[in-house]
């Protein structure tokens, strides 16, 4: 049996620490000992960016924001269904995470990060989307820690909040959608997001292609 091997480590900005590691041709990060992504069980990252942009794949020039690179798979879901005229804003928190993609992961999707409709922020996107301006994106793909109960930092559950889905809300064009990951069902998220005023939909996601059970959820909202 091939060893699990430690490439690289890091902390996040609460000083909790995080691991790349490789087995077998396969990559995973974990925090605090605790596996977050794994390279072949994606399925779930790359329905949420599909879902994310399925009604704005013919608009002109759109401008999507994916809050949280992780290992690429929603980037590159994106990036497939959307023109040469988009614009892709990835919001990371990790500084770190961005590095290894590009130095260990190239070869992943790591890659994509040379697209030249890609543009890579590193920031807390909490904060980004707080700060930011009105009516600015089309569709933001929000799959920031473990959903709307997060691991890494404790202030991303202020992005699950009445006021944060607010402000989601406010960054969107008009007929734009949000798309979140979610370890699993959570009707009090999906009644906050009713209340701010979202249309609401979702779809079971699996871990792998090949699961029998359909264990994640991505939640729509459109504006």
């Amino acid at each position: 049996m091939k060893p699990r091997i430690l490439i690289a480590e890091s902390t996040t900005p609460d000083g909790a620490p995080m691991s790349l590691y490789e087995h077998d041709g396969a990559y995973s990060i974990s925090f605090r000992g605790q596996e977050l992504m794994h390279s072949k069980a994606s399925a779930s990252e790359l329905l949420l960016g599909k879902m994310g942009i399925e009604t704005i794949v013919k608009a002109p020039q759109p401008k999507v924001m994916i809050g949280g690179l992780g290992l690429g798979f929603t980037l590159r879901t994106v990036l497939a269904g959307l023109g040469p005229d988009a614009q892709v804003d990835v919001v990371e928190l990790v500084p770190k995470v961005v590095e290894w993609n590009r130095e260990y992961l190239k070869d992943l999707n790591g890659a994509l990060l040379d697209d030249p409709r890609v543009n890579v922020i590193e920031a807390d996107v909490v904060a980004r989307i707080r700060e930011g301006e009105a009516q600015s994106y089309d569709a933001m793909i929000l799959d920031v820690d473990n959903g709307p109960t997060g691991m890494v930092k404790e202030s991303n559950n202020s992005l699950y909040s009445h006021k944060g889905l607010r402000a989601v809300r406010k960054h969107l064009k008009p007929g734009g959608r949000a798309a979140f990951w979610s370890a699993g069902d959570d009707p009090h998220f999906k009644a906050r997001m009713e209340k701010v005023g979202f249309r609401v939909g979702h779809i079971r996601a699996k871990v792998h292609e090949r699961s029998k059970r359909a264990a994640y959820v991505i939640y729509v909202a459109d504006k």
